[in-house]
């Protein structure tokens, strides 16, 4: 039996079709207009929340994978509270069980301002105590729950601390050396500028807890350093990582305008003198932060007649290595760097 059009025709059928589809994008963009305004009335948050996460969990492997590596005769000092009645404000001490002062290395953590931990690459600190340093590992509140530049603020007054209890802790409070990786890279970059750039620390209003001389170098390992740089980059990034860059941003600084105070004042590389300590500035091959942000830092250190150190990984034939590769010792490039670390240590200690 032959089924009859019953009157509609082809025509019709495609009007029909046109309208659900529009009614379709409508629907569509009516939801991620909603979601849209849901996201900015909840702030950053559930975002800060999800890269938390990813960070803690990359952080786990990392951290078990050195334990393979850790050496013997290093003791810990742990949990000093550096700053009264502030319960984020805890360092960890790693030294050999020798008495007397030695070189001390003041270790700022990464986790992009969010995430992270004194106690991530524990091991990591304890091989570089193993080779005669003291090495201070400190914590600092994380955004948002903290803004910028709370974290500044906290680590000043870990320097503060440090020199008042000197002789408890083994701090040899004439030959330190700021380090960290990322975000933790990008805070003592600040340290340092506060430290030999008095107009900067005026904007700051920050009184240096160091004098220049007291600051023998800086190990920067994947950091940071032009802030507006690292916001306009993440603006041409996929998706994903648009979002992650402007949600970090946002939640440490509470805003992701490049023009903003906070931006001009982390981006360092536009504040720094000859009077910067020398440094050394280690980066991975296929991490997007090793041309647009470390590179460039160090020609500005070499332009400005600064002793600088470069530990840049070359593309091919080696693997691809990506952002806090340094911290891979099963790996050579990551091995290589810390020798370097400890030579650029010593060269700048003894």
């Amino acid at each position: 039996m032959r089924v009859r059009d019953s009157g509609g025709g082809r025509g019709d059928r495609d009007t029909s079709g046109r309208r659900w589809r529009w009614a379709a994008v409508a629907v569509a963009a009516a939801a991620s207009a909603a979601l849209a305004v849901l996201i900015r009335r909840l702030g950053p948050m559930p975002g800060v929340l999800l890269i938390k996460y990813l960070f803690d969990r990359d952080s786990a492997r990392v951290t078990a994978a050195l334990l393979a590596h850790r050496p013997g005769g290093v003791v810990v000092i742990r949990d000093q509270q550096y700053r009264n009645g502030d319960r984020d404000a805890l360092l960890d001490v790693h030294l050999l069980a020798k008495p007397g002062p030695r070189p001390t290395v003041v270790w700022v953590h990464g986790g992009a301002w969010v995430s992270g931990s004194r106690k991530n690459v524990a091991t990591y600190f304890e091989l570089i105590a193993a080779q005669g340093y003291t090495v201070i590992a400190v914590d600092y509140s994380l955004a948002p729950a903290a803004a910028y530049p709370a974290a500044l603020r906290q680590l000043n007054d870990a320097l503060i601390y440090l020199q008042a209890q000197a002789e408890r802790l083994y701090v040899d409070t004439t030959r330190l050396v700021l380090a960290g990786d990322s975000a933790g890279a990008q805070l003592v970059s600040q340290l340092a500028t506060l430290t030999t750039v008095p107009r900067y620390a005026a904007e700051l209003q920050l009184t240096p807890a160091l004098q220049p001389d007291q600051l023998a170098g800086m190990i920067l390992h994947c950091g940071y350093d032009d802030m507006r740089t690292f916001i306009d980059r993440g603006l041409l990034a996929p998706a994903v990582f648009r979002w992650g860059i402007g949600t970090v941003v946002r939640a440490y600084t509470g805003d992701r305008a490049t023009d903003s105070a906070a931006i001009r004042q982390m981006s360092t590389i536009d504040h720094i003198t000859a009077d910067f300590p020398p440094t050394f500035i280690a980066g991975g091959n296929a991490d997007p932060l090793t041309d647009a942000q470390s590179r460039p830092f160090a020609e500005r250190l070499n332009d400005l007649g600064v002793d600088v150190t470069t530990r840049f990984v070359p593309p091919d034939p080696r693997p691809a290595l990506g952002h806090e590769f340094q911290f891979n010792l099963d790996n050579e490039d990551g091995a290589d760097v810390l020798r370097r670390t400890v030579a650029f240590l010593a060269d700048h200690t003894r």
